[in-house]
């Protein structure tokens, strides 16, 4: 009974080992890859500011708070502005009375100084006395006038010159008065523009810093703004394949908060020198960020495709069994799978490099690897695995 026994076994033993398992199969594959960088970089601000106020007065109006979104040149917040526009007020009466007796009605069309009215009328009084005087002196020379007359005539002439030299100099002091008016006017113009502060470029408030009712003096801090589009993305590239990697390179981010999506960008900016603790070069990335959907100040994973040209084998990524910190692939020798350990490199999508362990032409086995064992006898089914 025994003997029977033993040699059922055998029989049952012999059935199982001569059911082969069907398998899908693809051969190692030799192929030319870029290699890749991955890291993990901070995105922050490309600008990102604390505005002061220029003037001093108490918060009339609050145009913009936390989180609203600002274009440039914007009014963010109104200072009182009454005593501003009085003395605004007060300097464009002052240049306008200036320019009134300079005889202009504004400062783009102002007549030279010998076209001014008092300038005029000078000259013209002064040609008139000229006049007189050469007729008397004339009529002295025939003895028709006495030397009283000649003198009377030349007191003239030179009383005259001396108004024309006069109103001269009254003009050019008049059109410097209109230099230092206009000077003050816009000044006070300028004062009264900064009683509204302003966003100095596209962004997104940050903080507020005041509240309504406050009295700010200048220098005061008032608002933080930050420009989120681009956002640039800081990490290092490693020594080794900072040669292979040039500003315009284009990049792939993935954050937290977005895992399923990938965001773009472009190297923009690389440091000349190595960073001796890390053996690594920092660099920026500018990325588009017109949602807002970014954040500064996030983590983000990045991923660069280098200049750098490999030639490596690879295999189906769904053809690795891990076990126990080992990596095996089965190789197909006839009708049994031969297990061998290999050491792996980059991940390339659905597969993976092979830095060791198989040649270029081998079949490998790649459904239900983690049921395999070395020497199992397979069957190829299913028709070969997409190469």
């Amino acid at each position: 009974m025994t003997a029977g026994c033993s040699r059922a076994e055998k029989a049952q033993a012999r059935g199982r080992d001569d059911a082969a398992k069907p398998v899908k199969v693809e051969p190692i594959r030799e192929e030319a890859i870029h290699r890749t960088i991955e890291v993990v970089g901070t995105l922050a601000a490309v600008d990102e500011v604390t505005i002061s106020s220029e003037a001093e007065g108490r918060v009339s109006k609050l145009l913009s708070d936390l989180g609203d979104r600002v274009k440039a040149g914007q009014a963010l917040l109104e200072l009182d502005n009454e005593k501003p526009q009085y003395t605004f007020d007060q300097q464009k009466a002052a240049l306008e009375s200036t320019l009134a007796r300079y005889g202009a009605t504004d400062t783009a069309h102002l007549p030279p100084i010998e076209r001014t009215p008092d300038v005029v009328k000078a000259q013209a009084e002064l040609v008139q006395a000229k006049q007189a005087y050469d007729r008397a002196d004339e009529l002295h020379k025939r003895q028709l006038v006495p030397k009283q007359t000649l003198d009377d005539a030349d007191a003239m002439l030179r009383s005259k010159q001396a108004s024309y030299d006069s109103s001269l100099q009254n003009a050019k002091n008049l059109r410097a008065t209109i230099d230092a008016s206009d000077a003050a006017m816009k000044l006070a113009a300028r004062q009264l523009r900064d009683t509204a502060i302003r966003a100095p470029f596209d962004g997104i408030v940050q903080k507020r810093l005041v509240n309504l009712g406050e009295y700010v003096k200048v220098q005061t801090p008032v608002m933080a703004v930050v420009r989120v589009d681009p956002l640039k993305v800081t990490a290092e590239i490693p020594e080794k394949m900072a040669p292979w990697i040039q500003s315009g390179q284009p990049v792939e981010l993935h954050v937290d908060a977005y895992p399923d999506r990938a965001f773009t960008g472009r190297v923009s900016r690389i440091s000349p020198s190595v960073n001796t603790a890390t053996r690594a070069f920092a660099f920026e990335a500018l990325v588009p960020n017109a949602e807002a959907v970014l954040k500064p100040g996030t983590f983000a994973r990045v991923r660069i495709v280098s200049s750098k040209v490999d030639q490596v084998l690879t295999v189906s990524y769904s053809a690795l069994q891990y076990r126990y910190g080992v990596n095996r692939v089965f190789v197909l020798t006839g009708d049994h799978l031969s297990a061998k350990e290999l050491r792996v490199g980059e991940r390339l999508g659905d597969r993976i490099e092979i830095v060791s362990g198989v040649k270029a032409g081998d079949v490998v086995a790649t459904n239900d690897v983690d049921r395999l064992n070395d020497g199992m006898k397979v069957k190829v089914g299913g028709g070969k695995a997409t190469e």
